[in-house]
């Protein structure tokens, strides 16, 4: 109890730390922009980059400057890429108008529209969280973040689906805390602890419903609530076990792709639409459509 007590009152004083950094940022004056690192460069150096970003406009169609979508938007490949070409101009000596040349000239500079669903890739699911039939024939696995407010709208947008496609679709929780969220990776230790006793799914609908506050103390009692034995939960968030198994799921998205939160994977196809149920039901319509229509076999040439 005493080695849970001490670890929450340090992630508690991290978090209310990192709020309080994040509250504060100004994109116009700041120079600690999200993922920007300008280590290495000079004053005067320093001074054009941050010019630039706070100027130009990000590519990805937010309408934000770069800097400002850095801010508002960390998990953005195009303000990322853009800013990346910048530092590295200015860094090799270029003036200001030729690293925004060269940030213009780069595969950063337009978006390129992306697909609904993407390429599969692999994602390992094993012990992972899941809802619906096991031998469901759709399967979407959905990366999540306990603080995301976009997480919290997403839950009954899924929820519905579940309920529209009772038979045909399962759906497989992993854990993706995103630095930003400062009380995140504590509740996705929650979440995995509570499962070890059952009860994972409640855990994450409690947790979801106190998305914006979910401090050590508001675990507690949400754990509480729904029954768990405390002191097995004390005893498991803080464990090799559970923090293993949220690196290992948050290196499981770093591989499949995931930059931000939520993420979802039909059939390990990303899905790059809105998680809404109707937008969801044309593309799972489509997937089962084309899982049941019969397999051609080959002609053999005699």
């Amino acid at each position: 109890m005493f080695f849970f007590r001490l670890r929450a009152f340090r992630i508690a004083a991290s978090c209310l730390l990192a709020v309080l950094l994040y509250s504060a940022q100004d994109w116009n004056t700041t120079d600690n922009l999200p993922g920007v690192d300008l280590s290495g460069l000079s004053a005067a150096q320093k001074t054009t980059v941050l010019k630039i970003l706070r100027e130009h406009g990000c590519s990805c169609g937010c309408g934000m400057k770069i800097a400002e979508c850095r801010i508002k938007d960390p998990s953005c490949s195009y303000s990322t890429g853009l800013t990346s070409v910048v530092i590295e101009a200015v860094k090799s000596g270029k003036t200001e108008a030729d690293a925004i040349a060269a940030a213009d000239n780069s595969k950063w500079a337009h978006a390129q529209p992306a697909k609904i669903l993407e390429d599969p890739v692999k994602i390992p699911v094993e012990g992972a969280p899941q809802t619906g039939p096991v031998n469901a024939p759709v399967t979407i696995v959905e990366f999540s973040d306990f603080q995301c407010p976009y997480c919290a709208a997403a839950v009954p947008e899924l929820n519905a689906l579940l309920k529209a496609y009772p038979k045909q679709v399962k759906l497989i929780f992993k854990q993706f805390p995103l630095d930003i969220h400062s009380q995140a990776e504590l509740a996705a230790h929650a979440a995995i602890a509570a499962g070890l006793q059952g009860k994972f799914w409640q855990m994450h609908d409690a947790m979801f419903a106190h998305h914006d506050d979910l401090s050590p103390t508001t675990i507690d009692t949400l754990a509480k609530q729904i029954g768990l034995d405390m002191n097995r939960f004390t005893n498991d968030i803080g464990s090799v076990q559970v923090r293993e198994s949220v690196i290992r799921d948050q290196q499981d998205g770093e591989r499949a792709g995931v930059q931000g939160t939520p993420t979802i994977f039909i059939d390990g196809q990303r899905y790059n639409g809105p998680i809404n149920l109707n937008y969801l039901k044309l593309v799972l319509d489509a997937e089962l459509k084309h899982q049941s229509a019969p397999k051609q076999s080959a002609s053999i040439a005699r």
